[in-house]
Parts: C-alpha cells; sequence; structure tokens
C-alpha cells in the first residue's frame, strides 16, 4: 500500500503535465490564427524615432594628410599659378574589395588645395549611361540643343586600385584546457592587408599620360582579436562564458590617405613646387590622432575646456584675460562655433576631441627619440615655457606658451593675373586687374578701390554680392571671375599708382560707418581720397583695435600703340 501511493501521485503528476501541455499547445495555435493588434505596440513604437539617431556627434573626414592639403594650398598660392581647368577619370577597383568613392574622394582633395590659390576647378562632365541623374539628363539636352558649353579641362586624373592583398601575414593562437567540471580556453589573432593605389596626370587635350607625373602608393591596414571561453558544470547544471575584443581597421580611411597622398605627390610633381615640404609635417605621423587622442582621454573634461580656452584666447577668438568659462557659457559656445568653422569642423559649439585636436595640434612637436611632444602645455591644463617651437600647418610656430596674446585677424591680398617670372612692376592703361583677399578668421569683410587721381568706391559687398560675412582661409576673389555675374570689371585707369584696401571685422560695420561709406557699391565715396582715409574712418567708428586692414598696390604706366586685343578700357563700373 505504500509502494503504491507515490506510484500513483508520480503518475497523477504526469497526467497533470500532458493536460498543461496539451493546453499550452491549443493556446499556442490559437494565437497564431489570431491577427496581432498593433495598437498594444504603440508606446513601444513610439521610442522608435528617437532610438534611431545616431548617439555620437559627426565628425569631418579627414586623413594623415589633411594639414598637408592646406599646406599645398599655400605654395600654390605663393608659386600663383593661374586656376587650371581638371578633371578625373573612374578610379576602377578590380578586386571588388574596396568598395569606395574614390573619384569623389579625389574632387574633396582638388578643392582643399584650391580654397586659397584658386588653383583647380575641376570640370564635371562625365555621363554614366548606365545611370543617369537629373544633372546628367538636363546636361545631355541644353548640350544637343546648343543652349550649354562644357569648358574643355587641360588636365585630366587616372588610376586604379592596383591591388588588394589579403591576410598577407596572419598569426592565430589557441590554447585550452579540460577537467571534469572546467573548460577553458583563449584564442588571440592578427593580420595585415595590403591596398596599394596607382594614379597618374595627363594632358587632356591629346589624352597622353605626362612622363614621370605619377603615382604608386600602398597602405597597410590590419585586424585582430582576443577571445576567452570558460564553461562549468555543477551536478547535472552547466554554465558557459565567453568575451572577446576585437579591432579591423577599415578600407575607407585607407583609400582616402591613398588618394590625398597621391594628388599631393602628382599636383606638386606638376606645379613644380616643393610638396615634400607638405609630406614631412609632425601631423602625418601615423600615431598623431591616437596620441592626441590618449592626451584627450587623461586630461578630463574641465582640463580639456581650460587648454582649448587658452587656445582660443591665442587665436583671437576670446579676449585676452578672460576668465575660466563654464561650458555652458553663450561667449564659449559661440567662440568655439566660430573657431570650429574655420577650422572645417562641425560648428558644434562644445569641446569635443576634434576640436580639442585642432586647437592643440600646433603645439605638437616630434622629439629627438621619433615620438610625440607636446610644446608648452600638460594634459592637466598647465601651460610651460616650451624649449622648442612646434610644428603646425604650413609653417613652424615660434617659442610661446598657449596663453600668449591674442592673435589679429589677418588680411591677405594678391594680384591673381598671369604673371611672367619675378615680380608684375606695372599694368598698362585699360588691362584687367584681378585680385583675391583671404582672412585668417569669418569676418565681415568692405573692400575699397582708390584710383590714381584720388577717388575711392567700395567694391564688397555690392548689389550683386552684397553679404559682407566671408569664410576663413577662402580665397575671396575681386572681381569674382568665375560667376557669369561678378558685378564689376576692374581695369587699371590713368597712369599712376592704384590701391585696394579691405577691412575685416567680428561684426558687421556698416551701421557704425560715416554716411558717406554707407552709400551704394561702385559709386565714388564723397568726401574720401584715399584708403587710409577709409581707415581713418573705420578707426574712429569701431576703434582702432575693432577691425583690421589689409591692402595692396600697383603702377599704371601708359598704354603703348599696339594694346593687347581685347583689353577693356572701362574702370571699376558694374555690369
Amino acid at each position: 500500500m505504500k509502494t503504491a501511493l507515490p506510484m500513483f501521485r508520480a503518475l497523477q503528476r504526469q497526467r497533470l503535465a500532458c493536460t498543461a501541455a496539451a493546453l499550452a499547445g491549443v493556446l499556442l495555435v490559437q494565437g497564431c490564427t489570431m491577427p496581432v493588434d498593433a495598437r498594444k505596440d504603440a508606446a513601444f513604437q513610439s521610442y522608435a524615432s528617437q532610438s534611431d539617431r545616431p548617439v555620437v556627434r559627426p565628425t569631418r573626414s579627414i586623413s594623415s594628410f589633411s594639414d598637408s592639403l592646406m599646406c599645398m594650398d599655400h605654395l600654390l598660392r605663393e608659386a600663383q599659378l593661374p586656376p587650371t581647368l581638371i578633371t578625373s577619370k573612374q578610379i576602377p577597383d578590380y578586386s571588388s574589395r574596396v568598395p569606395v568613392a574614390s573619384k569623389d574622394m579625389i574632387i574633396t582633395a582638388l578643392s582643399q588645395m584650391s580654397r586659397l590659390s584658386n588653383a583647380f576647378r575641376f570640370v564635371d562632365y562625365e555621363v554614366d549611361i548606365a545611370r543617369q541623374d537629373t544633372v546628367q539628363n538636363l546636361t545631355t539636352i541644353l548640350l544637343n540643343n546648343n543652349q550649354m558649353q562644357l569648358q574643355r579641362p587641360a588636365l585630366y586624373l587616372s588610376g586604379a586600385v592596383a591591388y588588394v592583398d589579403q591576410n598577407v601575414i596572419s598569426n592565430r593562437f589557441d590554447v585550452g584546457t579540460s577537467a571534469s567540471r572546467l573548460d577553458t580556453g583563449y584564442s588571440a589573432s592578427r593580420n595585415a592587408t595590403i591596398i596599394a593605389l596607382e594614379m597618374h596626370l595627363g594632358d587632356f587635350r591629346t589624352r597622353t599620360l605626362i612622363p614621370g607625373l605619377d603615382s604608386a602608393n600602398e597602405v597597410i591596414i590590419g585586424g585582430a582579436g582576443q577571445g576567452l571561453d570558460l564553461a562549468g558544470r555543477i551536478g547535472s547544471y552547466g554554465v558557459k562564458f565567453n568575451v572577446g575584443r576585437d579591432y579591423a581597421q577599415g578600407a575607407g580611411s585607407a583609400m582616402r590617405t591613398l588618394i590625398d597622398l597621391g594628388t599631393i605627390e602628382l599636383v606638386g610633381k606638376w606645379a613644380r613646387v616643393p610638396y615634400w615640404q607638405c609630406l614631412t609635417l609632425d601631423q602625418t605621423h601615423p600615431n598623431f590622432q591616437r596620441q592626441m587622442r590618449d592626451w584627450f582621454d587623461e586630461s578630463g573634461p574641465q582640463a580639456q575646456s581650460s587648454l582649448v580656452q587658452s587656445s582660443l584666447i591665442s587665436r583671437g577668438y576670446l579676449p585676452l584675460g578672460t576668465e575660466p568659462l563654464p561650458s555652458n557659457s553663450p561667449q564659449l559656445r559661440t567662440a568655439l562655433a566660430r573657431f570650429q568653422a574655420d577650422s572645417g569642423l562641425v560648428a558644434s559649439g562644445v569641446v569635443d576631441f576634434p576640436t580639442y585636436e585642432r586647437a592643440l595640434r600646433n603645439y605638437v612637436t616630434l622629439a629627438p627619440d621619433g615620438t610625440l611632444a607636446r610644446v608648452g602645455w600638460t594634459s592637466t591644463g598647465a601651460v610651460a615655457t616650451p624649449a622648442t617651437g612646434a610644428s603646425a600647418g604650413a609653417a613652424a610656430v615660434p617659442e610661446a606658451t598657449i596663453a600668449t596674446a591674442p592673435e589679429a585677424t589677418r588680411v591677405e591680398l594678391q594680384i591673381e593675373n598671369p604673371l611672367p617670372a619675378g615680380e608684375r612692376a606695372a599694368f598698362e592703361e585699360g588691362e584687367q586687374v584681378f585680385l583675391s583677399a583671404t582672412v585668417s578668421r569669418t569676418s565681415h569683410l568692405y573692400c575699397y578701390f582708390a584710383d590714381a587721381r584720388g577717388g575711392v568706391m567700395r567694391l564688397l559687398p555690392n548689389a550683386i554680392h552684397p553679404h559682407s560675412l566671408v569664410s576663413a582661409q577662402l580665397s575671396t576673389r575681386i572681381p569674382d571671375w568665375m560667376t557669369p555675374n561678378p558685378a564689376f570689371i576692374m581695369d587699371a585707369g590713368k597712369p599712376g599708382t592704384e590701391k585696394v584696401g579691405c577691412f575685416a571685422s567680428d561684426t558687421d560695420p556698416l551701421p557704425a560707418l560715416p554716411a558717406p561709406l554707407q552709400g551704394p557699391a561702385l559709386k565714388a565715396v564723397p568726401g574720401f581720397r584715399t584708403i587710409d582715409d577709409v581707415s581713418d574712418a573705420f578707426a574712429k567708428s569701431l576703434g582702432s583695435n575693432g577691425f583690421t586692414r589689409g591692402e595692396i598696390q600697383w603702377q599704371v604706366t601708359t598704354k603703348r600703340s599696339s594694346p593687347a586685343q581685347g583689353a577693356p578700357a572701362a574702370k571699376p563700373a558694374a555690369r
């Protein structure tokens, strides 16, 4: 009797389990046959729009040679090369392992080298029959109806991804142990892949590649991983645990580096400028970004803000003697946004790593042992007197600490006419004059022309180009010969000295200027005879420190008996 009772209870439990399983099966079948009510998920789905957004701020795409491109821009400007029309073929990848937009990267590199110098204008003439877009369709229609003309480029870039050798070297290590109740395992792997790019520069008129103007470079990208596995058993139960960490260097950044390097080499050889000066900057060191990130991480938010604010003071974005500002200060956020915009960064107004790196990169140099060293600062924010200068952009920074006197906005003007070797002594009467103006910080720019007879008129801004705010390190053409309507032409007038002066300020000075200077552009300004008169008016209205002045002058000589054909005879005047 005692033996039958447990058996009965066991059978009863089995029946209950079978009944429950059968009931669950019926409910499952019924649930699957009934439609799901989406309204019940409304609260859950309401978070989708926020969850879909990135959680990291976007940054500019850069390579190890981003500063080298800016350096090349300065070299090309100093060489006074006339604007050159250039285009590019598609850069194919026959391995199909580097799916990147190589041609667009070339366009970006050429654009970065033309901000100041106006060295290149890219002609986007290629028509892809397989993938027609709006621009291509309209271009085809206008060309067929003789309503559009495409300028023929002088040069073109060609090339291809030569090869992609994956896992050229690979290393793998695995080890494990096994026991009755515990199993362990450890694994590690490393690999390296080589990507090679060939680029050439050709003469578009003859479709011949120019001998010697070639570039063949390769870059190595790698990956590595580590993993740990644990498995144990306690009685009839078991548990497993594994953890791993991996990294893989992408092909996109590697290709941008190769394209930037190849474009610099080709342009430097073609223009015959010392391009190697731009490839030996400390910022091209492979560990530059990683070392800057290490210093950024070990600094902490307070030191990061302090160091960046010191740099903003030295660059003139904050007044000298400004006390440390909190991160939410409107004055600091405005200064940060202007600095970020001038530096080609996303203007977020916060101290992030790209801002930290851009603000302090000029105070980093290569130590004798080949490592990167800080000059005049530490990670804690303290400022020390440096022993040597630091390398920066296109030139070296002289001995100084970060907390130097604020740097004034620089206004640079340059004659853009194609000039023979040496200085251009003079222009003949009626000969067109082309200039460019550049400011070191985003500013409001006003430019005035003074002729040899004592007349002054405002060139910029004008009715066609009414905006006075111009971006930093971006050439402003005077007149803008690259637009269909440049608003005026500037011809050499009567024999004598002519001059153009440009004035830059942080705020729009027009409301504070005297009434004659508030008049319309391209008209004589009554009561003003020289650029110095205009400068005095700016000083009285804005103060001597409220603006920066830049000027350039040239001599006008009597027209020869046989002037060049087509030389206009008008002074600066509206078209």
